[in-house]
């Protein structure tokens, strides 16, 4: 790694594992005689996404989308859209599954965008949400963890790239 930080975990690996574990059976027992698709938001998600998707005893697809609006710590605050999901999701009950929602702007970008693809359903699912944070006037349907405003990496969540592999969740700490 490029450069040397003061990781302080936050959430364990055994918590992530227990809680994700949970949100798959809820999603499960909410979808239980219908399909869902999973939409996967990429980089940071798809490590929780993984986990969550094997924990989920329903037929389901999978997809993708990319989006950004990080550099560095901070968020840039304009989404730029860089891949759209490939599958058609008319009349599909969709879930968003996201790493981290912080001021909420990716997830109320993406709903609008599903939504003109005219989905049965579309709702959220994410590892992390920053409630002091968030703008959003909707609720999230499954959240696994909520978090203060400190800018966290690991299990998915990156800074700059790096971190990603980390198998819990850190505050990323001053550069030592």
């Amino acid at each position: 790694m490029s450069d040397s930080h003061n990781l302080i975990e936050l959430i364990s690996k055994s918590d992530i594992s227990a809680r994700v574990k949970k949100m798959g059976l809820e999603i499960s027992s909410f979808y239980k005689d219908d399909s869902v698709v999973f939409v996967v938001i990429l980089n940071g998600a798809i490590i929780f996404a993984a986990d969550l998707i094997r924990t989920v005893n329903i037929e389901c697809k999978l997809d993708f989308v990319k989006v950004s609006s990080y550099k560095g710590t901070k968020s840039e605050g304009n989404i730029r859209f860089e891949k759209d999901i490939t599958l058609d999701v008319s009349g599909k009950n969709i879930i968003i599954v996201e790493d981290i929602i912080d001021t909420g702007n990716t997830i109320k970008y993406l709903k609008k965008h599903l939504k003109r693809k005219n989905p049965k359903s579309i709702r959220i699912a994410s590892l992390l949400m920053k409630p002091d944070s968030s703008e959003l006037s909707s609720k999230i349907d499954w959240i696994g963890f909520e978090i203060s405003s400190e800018f966290v990496v690991g299990y998915g969540l990156d800074y700059n790239q790096e971190f990603r592999n980390l198998n819990a969740i850190f505050k990323l700490g001053e550069a030592i």
